[in-house]
């Protein structure tokens, strides 16, 4: 996938309580490209409606990926509690399959106050067991841990290039509004720029063309994240990042997860088209 598409996590908030079938149309109707099913409080969808979701998604030229719930730990004390987050991803991806889905998002697990070396051992350990068990039901998705936005989570920039690296089936999901507001930091055309050249890097070119973005505006403290806001009314440079995404001929599926969901998911698409149109 060469084309950056762009769309929201979710059905878009206007008209509300939109199911995903009819998310999937309006996302058409708004000229939007792709859309995140959201499975964040469990995975509930039926094996039929997964197929009309999916016949819908591909009537209209709408690219889907996954986000999946978040009740994930997979560096829990408790192992009932990891086999139910590894039960969860594999929920994700089947019901994701029959969408017609390729991309999982998930929230790998918390640090519980491991050494990142430790957490990283165990997710690295239970989230192979996850890719051997859907490989062996050939469900054929890719699993994508999310960077995330608070110190006290596992997912760093380097813990989940390193885990695309060592376990194949897996690639990052780089929120880089989670980034920005984990580090105080990455939030200008050269650290955006820095991002995407060590992401090719380390996975390749072809990632570059196949990436699973989250962009939101976001506040932030001390400990990271605290929430998401609107982007014009927060402190993140996304007109910098489009520049850098357009530069790089970045690929895949841009979700935005702003509280207006469509209407940031629009600006970001306006400012894109008219960057990638200049440089043709």
């Amino acid at each position: 996938m060469n084309k950056l598409c762009f769309g929201t996590a979710g059905s878009p908030r206007n008209p509300v309580n939109l199911s995903t079938a009819e998310g999937i149309k309006r996302i058409a109707e708004l000229g939007l490209d792709c859309m995140e099913i959201e499975f964040v409080q469990g995975v509930r969808m039926s094996k039929e409606t997964a197929q009309q979701v999916a016949a819908i998604a591909t009537n209209r030229s709408i690219k889907l990926s996954v986000h999946a719930p978040y009740f994930i730990n997979l560096n829990a004390r408790e192992p009932e509690k990891v086999i139910a987050s590894q039960g969860r991803l594999i929920q994700s991806a089947r019901v994701a399959s029959l969408c017609g889905a390729k991309d999982i998002a998930f929230h790998a697990a918390f640090y519980m106050g491991d050494s990142p070396a430790k957490a990283y051992d165990a997710v690295k350990k239970y989230l192979s067991e996850v890719l051997k068990q859907l490989s062996d039901e050939k469900v054929d998705v890719t699993m994508r841990p999310e960077v995330m936005g608070k110190i006290s989570q596992f997912g760093t920039l380097d813990e989940l290039l390193n885990l695309s690296s060592e376990i194949d089936g897996v690639l990052p999901c780089i929120d880089f509004a989670h980034w920005h507001a984990r580090t105080g930091k990455y939030n200008s055309y050269e650290e955006f720029s820095g991002v995407l050249s060590k992401i090719e890097k380390r996975l390749g070119e072809n990632a570059l063309k196949n990436m699973h973005i989250h962009v939101a505006g976001i506040a932030y403290g001390n400990k990271g994240e605290l929430n998401h806001l609107n982007l014009q009314d927060s402190d993140f440079q996304y007109e910098e990042l489009l520049k850098a995404l357009n530069d790089f001929s970045i690929g895949g599926l841009l979700i935005c997860e702003s509280p207006n969901l469509e209407d940031d998911a629009r600006l970001l698409q306006s400012i894109y088209t008219n960057l990638h149109n200049k440089h043709r």
